[in-house]
């Protein structure tokens, strides 16, 4: 039985905590061996959303498989805020000493770098404390505008929903993507977001399968968007036949290979436009020889974006 322990600081958001409790909860029905506890430094804890909750006042011994995840409070500021004392910091450090995963959502980070667990390491949180976030911890390697990051076993994420997103990737790298994609149904939620991702709408509406095979080529061709991938290789690096690819591809997503490519680079073109580059730059950014196909794809019924054209 793995145990994740929510480490409860006074003024929470009840999002950064109930997002993740959920996907770890539904994880237990499905029989994952989860079990959840919610410890603190007193047993009454109040929410930014105004609910008071309890926790156990006692921190729990700890063993490698268990996680420890800090939620984010209100915090228009980190300093002054989410006080812990050294003890519980302690604790935090210990555990990941000892092999144990820590994780956090928004200004939960902050308490992993009061631990000094973000030393060295590359880690995120809410776009809106990442400037403070790089002050308080110069030898960190704050991360910006991503989702989560995952960097030695201290995990961090952005604000309120990405919770949900970093507890569906811990659940992912445990139990493969087709256990992932079972609780987010439960949940009514997409199955992934990668955590590079700014907003990847593609990627959601064809995420929400169960068919690994499938995951594991979209995992390659998210990753090498912008490279020429011919179904060949596709099949080479997924271990299936060219036929089984394209079969079981538009099985699941409803689209080709080359389409579901075509579509993730039409997307990050219309995010790098809507930011100010110009159609022939963006074109090239995600891996078009010229504006030319750009252009044409952008017009097709099922690329269309709200993005005004260009």
């Amino acid at each position: 039985m793995t145990r994740v322990v929510f480490l409860l600081v006074p003024g929470l958001h009840l999002l950064d905590l109930s997002g993740p409790a959920q996907v770890y909860s539904s994880a237990a029905d499905l029989g994952l061996g989860y079990e959840l506890r919610y410890v603190g430094e007193h047993a009454d804890v109040p929410s930014a959303q105004g609910v008071m909750l309890r926790a156990e006042p006692e921190l729990p011994s700890l063993c490698p498989a268990d996680l420890v995840l800090v939620p984010g409070w209100r915090s228009p500021r980190l300093a002054g805020t989410g006080v812990l004392t050294d003890a519980t910091l302690a604790w935090l450090r210990e555990h990941h000493a000892a092999g144990g995963t820590v994780a956090s959502v928004c200004s939960g980070a902050d308490v992993l770098g009061r631990a000094g667990l973000l030393d060295g390491r590359r880690c995120t949180t809410h776009h809106e404390l990442q400037d403070e976030l790089e002050r308080r911890y110069p030898h960190a390697s704050v991360v910006r505008d991503v989702l989560y990051v995952v960097d030695d076993r201290v995990v961090t994420s952005a604000g309120i929903a990405s919770g949900i997103d970093l507890a569906l990737h811990l659940v992912t790298t445990r139990h493969g993507p087709t256990a992932a994609a079972a609780i987010a149904r439960t949940m009514v939620v997409y199955a992934r977001r990668n955590g590079g991702e700014h907003q990847a709408s593609v990627l959601l509406r064809h995420r929400s399968h169960v068919n690994e095979a499938v995951h594991r080529i979209q995992d390659i061709i998210e990753t090498r968007m912008t490279d020429r991938l011919s179904l060949a290789e596709l099949a080479r690096l997924s271990g299936c036949s060219e036929r089984t690819v394209t079969r079981l591809f538009t099985r699941a997503t409803g689209m080709t290979p080359l389409r579901y490519q075509q579509a993730l680079r039409v997307e990050r073109a219309e995010h790098l436009i809507g930011h100010g580059t110009t159609v022939e730059s963006a074109a090239r950014m995600v891996g078009f020889e010229d504006a030319r196909m750009l252009r044409r794809l952008r017009s097709r019924p099922g690329y269309a974006s709200a993005t005004p054209r260009s």
